[in-house]
């Protein structure tokens, strides 16, 4: 593989994807890990000069999970002086056989673009990019070190999905279409990082009239069969 260049990338611009999945009741997120230097980063890339920068994100994201119109929402942009590191990038260049000048572009000062991401977690197909060893899922609660300011970004894409819970009918993008009133729960509980009353959630959640009830779940106990529920159009 030869590197990117100039010619095809625009410069100092990259974005940086908070992809999240939700699975048995905990919310992770997909990490790479980079060959080896046992460093740990979210998925990102750069922006080609004959693209939208949507389409790259989007793009991005379907190397590395095989998916296509995956929900995505903008939210921060990264800039501080402090994200320049470099060396960072000169070593995983040196790991993956690149040896570069000091003025090569990937070493520049870069402003990441940071979207999150909800996916399916049963729909996906890991593959790691050219750079990594893996990409795979990690609890949100015990994520690895990560390098450069990637933590903060998972933070703020936590904080902005916390926000946005109901006005993005957030949980429905984590579920499969048809789910059961504790599935959906537990998403909220596990993007807010607390329990919740069972009784004040499903009052709370049918008066937003965001429901629409199917049949029940029968799994052989008819009599506590729970309803399936999906979300509106």
């Amino acid at each position: 593989m030869s590197l990117p260049t100039t010619s095809d990338f625009l410069p100092h611009i990259a974005f940086d994807s908070v992809i999240f999945g939700f699975s048995k009741g905990e919310l992770k997120i997909l990490l790479m890990e980079y060959h080896d230097t046992g460093w740990f980063a979210l998925p990102g890339g750069f922006v080609a000069k004959n693209e939208d920068l949507n389409h790259a994100v989007q793009r991005g994201l379907k190397e590395r999970t095989g998916l296509k119109n995956i929900y995505l929402e903008q939210f921060y942009t990264f800039g501080n002086l402090d994200r320049h590191k470099p060396e960072i990038m000169k070593t995983i260049l040196s790991a993956n056989g690149y040896e570069v000048a000091d003025d090569f572009w990937l070493l520049d000062r870069f402003l990441s673009i940071a979207y999150y991401a909800l996916i399916d977690f049963e729909k996906v197909t890991l593959l790691p990019d050219s750079l990594s060893d893996s990409i795979d899922w990690y609890d949100i609660q015990k994520l690895p070190e990560l390098i450069l300011d990637h933590q903060k970004i998972v933070e703020k894409a936590l904080q902005t999905l916390r926000e946005n819970l109901d006005r993005k009918l957030i949980g429905g993008k984590l579920l499969p279409e048809k789910f059961t009133m504790k599935e959906l729960q537990q998403v909220y509980e596990a993007i807010l990082g607390e329990k919740i009353r069972r009784s004040s959630f499903q009052r709370k959640i049918l008066s937003l009239d965001i429901l629409e009830r199917h049949e029940k779940l029968f799994t052989g106990k008819s009599h506590k069969a729970p309803y399936l529920y999906s979300f509106k159009d």
